[in-house]
């Protein structure tokens, strides 16, 4: 089997010849390690100073070209995602920069001010004035969707996402792009998102309505010709559960989540959902709904390969398995063991790709990523 095969037939339970392995992302310090040289892939805070200074074909060829690097370099990565060559900026892209507060404090022309964040490299809005309240959202917010208002999207911002399926789509499991997931629908910051359930579920519907509509025909465009497999995204829990109760989910969020994945499915992709926490009381749902291949694994949240595929393995494969908390800060021996338990645990079934339980997140030492790899490489043939 080549690493395309390998996974489709991981994901459909099917048997493989060997334990694929895939990541759903890697952030820049572990590529840069990787490559030897500084990159705009994953790197948050550069590449958005980079596009607010005018250099956005600077980053783009960057995802292009080091995001191909990184993976011909570790040559043992069966499934990648379009994250580390995401959907850009259309070509001419050149924002107004925010004004500079200070070394690490930005303000941009609506109020809202960024600061850097160094432990996750990222700018994060710290002051939004323009928030908005539970009274300021309404079902007539909402309208019906009407096909006419939806302008297709300038081909320039598939440029990076369409460079690695030309360069790596060959042989390898392309889990891309598509209109987007909707189900678990936050209006406004995650506070005011969840009293919405509560007080005004019915114009979380119209929004999912809408949003659903619109994702719908997104896909159109948003699925790229060559790529195997959509990645999903929604999350929808925390360690310890679900942020919405399992009633709710099934009443307000389900019904566009069946809807999405359908059109998805009528493209002929498979389907892969990355949904952090504990999700188990939704697991059922998410079966129900369509998922092929569940991704996020979260160990520390009760997500454990070897008792999910107990449960859940006759609907769905699952992907994930080492811990990124022994990543960033156990040893390389943690992060052995931990790879050959959940190998262990993952090949008594059909259907287990191993990965990361979130990322190669920021902060990743990199001797636990080569002994990941390492460890990997020694039993991936003992299906």
């Amino acid at each position: 089997m080549n690493p395309k095969e390998r996974v489709r037939a991981a994901i459909a339970r099917q048997p493989v010849d060997r334990i694929p392995l895939g990541f759903y992302v890697v952030d820049c310090d572990t590529i840069e390690r990787v490559i030897g040289h500084k990159t705009y892939v994953r790197d948050k805070i550069g590449a958005a100073i980079a596009f607010w200074d005018g250099r956005r074909d600077e980053v783009v060829e960057s995802y292009r070209k080091d995001t191909v690097e990184f993976y011909q370099k570790i040559d043992c990565a069966d499934l990648i995602c379009f994250k580390e060559a995401p959907i850009v900026p259309r070509k001419g892209y050149h924002p107004e920069r925010p004004r500079q507060i200070d070394a690490e404090t930005w303000e941009d022309k609506g109020g809202r001010v960024y600061k850097l964040s160094r432990v996750s490299n990222e700018l994060v809005c710290v002051y939004d004035p323009d928030r908005p309240d539970v009274d300021d959202f309404t079902v007539e917010m909402f309208p019906e969707f009407d096909e006419s208002e939806f302008a297709p999207p300038n081909p320039s911002i598939f440029e990076a996402c369409d460079y690695i399926i030309e360069k790596l789509g060959k042989d390898r499991y392309i889990a891309g792009a598509s209109g987007g997931m909707v189900a678990y629908t936050l209006l406004g910051d995650d506070v005011t998102g969840l009293m919405m359930y509560a007080l005004k579920p019915e114009v979380v519907r119209a929004a999912n309505r809408r949003m659903t509509a619109e994702a719908n025909l997104k896909d159109r465009y948003y699925i790229r010709p060559g790529q195997d497999g959509v990645l999903l995204e929604e999350d929808t829990a925390g360690t310890n559960g679900p942020m919405v109760s399992p009633e709710c989910f099934r009443e307000n969020c389900l019904p566009f989540m069946k809807e999405r994945v359908a059109s998805v499915k009528s493209y002929a992709m498979q389907t892969i959902f990355h949904d952090c926490g504990d999700n188990r009381p939704l697991m059922d749902m998410i079966v129900d709904a369509g998922i092929e291949c569940y991704q996020s694994l979260q160990t520390t949240a009760g997500m454990e390969v070897g008792s999910l595929q107990d449960r859940w393995g006759q609907s769905l494969a699952f992907w994930g398995g080492v811990s990124v908390e022994l990543l960033v800060g156990g040893t390389p021996d943690d992060v052995r063991r931990n790879v050959r338990e959940a190998m262990e645990r993952g090949r008594r079934g059909p259907g287990f790709i191993l990965g990361p339980s979130h990322s190669i997140a920021y902060g990743t030492k990199y001797d636990n990523f080569m002994a990941m790899l390492d460890e990997y490489n020694k039993l991936a043939d003992k299906v």
